[in-house]
């Protein structure tokens, strides 16, 4: 199982990656794992003001559906448009091709509630 360092960990399994007050969001190696085969990924929050831990979309896989939650409170100001056709691009590059959105944070001292590699790699080992 692939836990990047330079990333910070949701205890919902999303990842986040900080660039100034722009971060970067998607699902983990983990979560990826566990979902299997994902046929679907919808987001529909482009330009939406939203809270950390609000649904910011979902994924859609062989065997269920999994809502997608917010890190970090913010505004979306992209999302990943290659996962509407390519919804595989999850399972074969979580933490590269398969992000999910960029968010314009509004908060970014929340980031201190988050996980480091470490205590993520704890959490689901």
């Amino acid at each position: 199982m692939n836990i990047p360092t330079d990333l910070k960990y949701t205890k919902d399994h999303e990842w986040i990656k900080f660039e100034d007050d722009v971060a970067t969001i998607g699902i983990t190696d983990f979560a990826q794992g566990e979902l299997g085969d994902i046929v679907y990924v919808e987001i529909e929050t482009l330009n939406d003001n939203l809270s950390a831990e609000d649904v910011f979309g979902s994924v859609e896989a062989v065997k269920t559906v999994s809502d997608l939650f917010m890190p970090v409170s913010g505004e979306v100001i992209e999302i990943n448009e290659a996962l509407e056709d390519n919804p595989e691009i999850v399972n074969e590059d979580p933490y590269g091709s398969g992000w999910m959105v960029k968010v314009k944070c509004n908060k970014p001292i929340e980031s201190e509630d988050l996980l480091d590699a470490e205590a993520y790699k704890a959490l689901v080992t």
